[in-house]
């Protein structure tokens, strides 16, 4: 699917679908994680808005789920740190996704930073 990110550059994100097998993500969905609907924005939230484009076959759940896991903790690197982190604490939440009005397959997905995320 495409990323395009509203308040900034634009992230690229591809994956490789086949109509024959479907969606497969890996061995995880990123929605599992970091899809919470329920989650209510704290003021020290940063509170970010992408447009996103799945691709066939991929829900927009999933898309925005991969901008909040991709654009915090979610990475392929290591990250090591003076000591443990939890997970909960750092991740980005995409907590609401709507359909862009008169766009087909276009969404905004509303994503919520925790303020310790950005901090030094």
């Amino acid at each position: 699917f495409l990323i395009h990110e509203l308040w900034g550059g634009t992230y690229v994100t591809k994956t490789e679908t086949k109509a024959s097998v479907g969606f497969k993500a890996g061995v995880k969905d990123y929605r599992l994680t970091y899809y919470t609907p329920d989650y209510e924005t704290l003021a020290t939230d940063i509170l970010a808005a992408f447009r996103v484009t799945p691709q066939p076959g991929v829900p927009p759940e999933e898309a925005g789920a991969a901008v909040a896991a991709e654009s915090s903790t979610g990475t392929w690197t290591t990250v090591w740190t003076d000591g443990l982190t939890s997970l909960d604490r750092y991740k980005g939440r995409c907590y609401h996704i709507e359909p862009v009005a008169g766009e087909e397959n276009q969404y905004i997905a509303y994503v919520a930073y925790p303020l310790d995320l950005l901090k030094k």
